[in-house]
């Protein structure tokens, strides 16, 4: 007998959660915004952003103008913060693979919302020089529009990776150009992967760097030789998708 699937996250999940996120980013920081037309209204949407900090997430989450889901590593579902982000609708991932965390994540997306993810997958300088497949997947199998955005300012040159920006800082979010991927005739599922990924890759790394003439604010330094964290997956390893299909 086929077990029923985990419910998805309730709609008011996102209706106390958006304001906390402004509050974030308007209140404690001092996030500029821009692009926001470049959104879709309606329809599935996958927000793509860099990873420069742990709060990237939240503070795109605050910034987007439509309520998103975002993918968050499971080992932060524990205790109060993982209540938190149970409540808030955030989504748990398996860093090491976790095929039911992307298929969750595709039926949010065919129920019409929006998911967010970091696809570098790990804190660094967020140029969006690599990119894990995972958002390939989900734009491939589900249709959904896919979002760049570019997030500056959770981190600066000399800070740790783990540095916690101080309150009133200025940051800045960018929603760029929207793309959509889709399968080619005659392509296999990994073929056609790799080249979506690649696609999206490239938009990503492009809008980074016209946000950062757009806005003056520059990208930290490249990595300092210290343990990268993935807090928010952009995707379980790649050798797993190969099955995901």
């Amino acid at each position: 007998m086929t077990e029923p699937e985990p419910a998805l996250p309730g709609r008011w999940t996102t209706v106390w959660s958006r304001p906390v996120g402004w509050l974030l980013d308007h209140v404690v920081y001092r996030t500029s915004v821009t692009g926001r037309a470049n959104v879709p209204a309606s329809g599935p949407v996958i927000f793509a952003g860099n990873h420069i900090s742990f709060l990237d997430g939240p503070v795109m989450f605050g910034a987007a103008p439509r309520p998103m889901h975002i993918l968050v590593k499971k080992e932060l579902f524990s205790g109060l913060l993982g209540r938190v982000l149970t409540a808030a609708g955030q989504l748990p991932v398996d860093r090491a693979g976790d095929r039911a965390a992307l298929h969750k994540a595709r039926r949010v997306l065919e129920a019409g919302r929006c998911v967010g993810i970091l696809p570098e997958g790990a804190r660094g300088s967020g140029e969006a020089s690599a990119i894990n497949n995972g958002v390939a997947w989900l734009a491939l199998n589900s249709g959904a529009t896919v979002v760049p955005v570019a997030i500056l300012g959770t981190r600066i040159s000399g800070e740790h990776l783990d540095a916690v920006p101080g309150p009133r800082r200025r940051l800045h979010v960018s929603f760029g150009g929207a793309l959509n991927v889709c399968r080619r005739p005659g392509e296999t599922g990994r073929v056609s992967m790799d080249r979506a990924g690649t696609e999206i890759r490239a938009a990503l790394a492009r809008h980074v760097q016209e946000a950062i003439a757009g806005s003056g604010q520059p990208l930290p330094d490249a990595d300092i030789p210290q343990e990268r964290h993935k807090e928010v997956a952009g995707t379980p390893a790649d050798h797993h998708l190969r099955n995901v299909q």
